[in-house]
């Protein structure tokens, strides 16, 4: 490298960057010495189920923009084009089957985690299947979202790299033990206001910088990154409409419908409907955020053309590229700097912070609570800030670990993206599938995670023996991706290698696009657990407890006579009232099933009555013929 990167931080930079900090750690004493003060299970986990509506949206926004989808968007639109922009399309169907398929359900069975809703649908083994893997793919994924913004900053500023992680990382755990999961959504509103300021700041600058924003979309235009629509349909092709609009969606589905760190924020809403009006808010700030990373990239091409800073030699990877932009536009503004470092660190903070939260819940509730039924409430409080404050230091393990991985980094970003596709199959097939059986569902699982590491592990090791002697490969870029919290960013090398002949056989598997990993291996769960569950005795309507199940069957098949329905499990509706589910059979289901009982289901305040009654007063009908129409053609 030459000169031209030894960039370097001013005092109104650090400040800035120091005040994040700060105020992220105020927002966690705050919660921490007022209200109920943590002292519950319930408020910690799930902010006493009193959050509203727009503090709820904006965190599952934070989430979703994480750090390296900062890093990543525009560089991918830098290096591309703007065919990525049309993700977007995806977002529509992505958000609209959670708020009425996904929220709907889980609400009503007044969850802690995800992953009761598998054991009250299948079985205790399929619940704790499910909670290790999820396990599995976060922790992978808190240390590697926390330890790349820090190397590209300190390849590119000469900050200190284990200063940057330990601060955020302690920052992070810190706020998240002592707040819960209020100080966590907080934090979240804040971080985004501070993640969109920090956008804005570098796309104005620097256009101005360009000529105007004319400029930078004639510079565009003339250097073909203004993508039109490619309607091939051929999956290996990396991005295209179908690959973005259509494989788009099980991507979102597997963060917004079935991820732990986006149910928990659904179950923390006051109401059912604020949760479900969480979902659309999201949607137009997920615009938003797109086109702002888009725009960005655009900037980056006006200045710098086709001779970019990696060509050159001034940054090692696209994930610097970004950081050596702004670096370079704000070299005379002392401060703005500083604001977008912020802004990238607001993406890691809310992506962790996140993290930590969800694995704290689903590890108390699902691994620790059903074996220690005697286990008080104090102590479970105790338990759980505990439970916090491990996976904080854990993560700072991970992140020591992710900076020995070297080239492994993007193998273990693959194995976290591809991990969400399994899981969403499984809750497919227990919500759309009466008949599905727990034999079935943990064969889909075991089958669909095979088939997912199969393909991942093969397109990499294909990728490693590339020979030599063909044209060069076009610089890699870390794909910004829904699906992990987050769920979901998924990094990438994909190859453009100029008159390579078609893949076919195996070859072709290795060469899926990214964006149909989750499909493709959640529609393999899918079908797997149907097959087999045919094959072992399917569940019969009786056994299935009420309110497990979505009556997409019996929406579709609406026109058969009851008794033919019936032998297709498609007569249980799912329950309209929120008290339906707080009926005898849930709670012996709880009891039976897991030996915890739920005494904070039996102990109704008067507020909680309040909220009752006001979803009673705006419950709506259930999602139409139309809805479940477009979910079978969609979603399954």
């Amino acid at each position: 490298m030459g000169d031209v990167v030894q960039m370097h931080f001013s005092t109104p930079d650090y400040v800035i960057f120091a005040l994040l900090l700060v105020a992220s750690t105020c927002i966690g004493l705050f919660y921490a010495l007022s209200g109920g003060r943590q002292r519950t299970t319930q408020e910690f986990l799930l902010a006493d189920r009193s959050m509203s509506c727009l503090p709820v949206s904006l965190s599952l926004l934070a989430t979703f923009q994480s750090a390296v989808a900062i890093l990543g968007a525009p560089s991918e639109i830098y290096t591309y084009g703007t065919q990525y922009w049309f993700l977007g399309v995806s977002y529509f169907l992505g958000l609209l089957i959670p708020a009425h398929v996904f929220i709907p359900v889980f609400y009503r069975l007044r969850l802690t985690s995800a992953y009761e809703y598998l054991e009250l649908r299948f079985n205790k083994t399929v619940r704790i299947m499910g909670t290790v893997t999820f396990i599995f793919q976060m922790v992978i994924y808190m240390g590697v979202v926390l330890y790349a913004p820090a190397l590209a900053l300190n390849a590119v500023t000469g900050f200190d790299l284990w200063g940057a992680v330990l601060a955020m990382g302690l920052v992070c755990t810190l706020y998240t033990t002592l707040g819960g999961l209020k100080a966590v959504i907080w934090t979240d509103v804040f971080q985004t206001i501070v993640m969109f300021a920090g956008q804005l700041a570098v796309i104005i600058v620097g256009a101005h910088q360009a000529g105007g924003m004319g400029e930078v979309w004639r510079k565009a235009i003339n250097g073909s990154r203004i993508a039109s629509l490619d309607l091939n349909p051929d999956p290996t092709e990396r991005h295209t409409f179908w690959t973005l609009g259509v494989g788009g969606v099980f991507l979102m589905l597997a963060l917004y419908g079935v991820n732990q760190a986006q149910v928990q924020r659904y179950l923390s809403s006051r109401t059912e409907r604020e949760a479900v009006m969480s979902c659309y808010v999201v949607f137009p700030c997920q615009q938003v955020v797109l086109c702002l990373g888009c725009l960005m990239g655009l900037v980056m091409f006006a200045r710098y053309g086709e001779d970019s800073p990696l060509d050159k030699g001034y940054v090692k990877t696209n994930d610097q590229m970004v950081l050596y932009f702004v670096m370079d536009v704000f070299r005379d503004l002392p401060g703005l700097p500083g604001l977008f470092v912020a802004c990238l660190f607001s993406g890691a903070l809310s992506t962790i912070s996140s993290a930590f939260n969800s694995l704290a819940t689903v590890t108390m509730e699902d691994l620790i609570k059903p074996y220690c039924p005697a286990m008080t409430e104090a102590k479970a409080t105790r338990l759980s800030k505990g439970l916090a404050f491990a996976y904080g230091l854990v993560c700072l393990a991970m992140a020591y670990a992710a900076s020995h991985m070297g080239s492994v980094l993007q193998a273990a970003l693959s194995i976290f993206g591809m991990v969400g596709g399994p899981l969403l199959g499984l809750f497919c097939l227990g919500m759309f599938f009466p008949w599905a059986n727990s034999t079935g569902a943990i064969v889909g699982l075991v089958a669909g995670l095979v088939m997912a590491f199969w393909i991942g592990i093969g397109h990499f090791v294909s990728r490693m023996t590339v020979p030599t002697t063909l044209p060069p490969i076009i610089n890699g870029t870390a794909m910004p991706l829904p699906g992990n919290m987050t769920t979901a960013v998924m990094t990438t090398l994909i190859a453009s290698i100029t008159a390579k002949p078609k893949p076919t056989g195996v070859q072709a598997l290795y060469n899926l696009s990214y964006l149909w990993y989750s499909a493709h291996n959640s529609t393999t769960v899918v079908i797997v657990g149907l097959i087999v569950s045919l094959l072992t005795g399917p569940m019969k309507e009786k056994d299935l407890i009420p309110g497990t199940v979505y009556p997409v069957l019996g929406n579709l098949l609406f026109f058969l006579p009851e008794c033919y329905r019936e032998i297709l499990c498609c007569v249980t509706p799912l329950p309209h009232k929120p008290k339906a589910i707080d009926t005898q059979p849930y709670q012996m289901a709880q009891k039976e099933s897991n030996g915890v009982s739920h005494p904070k289901e039996e102990e109704k305040t008067e507020e909680t009555e309040r909220e009752k009654d006001e979803d009673e007063e705006t419950a709506t009908p259930q999602p139409s013929c139309r809805l479940a129409h477009t979910l079978q053609e969609t979603a399954l």
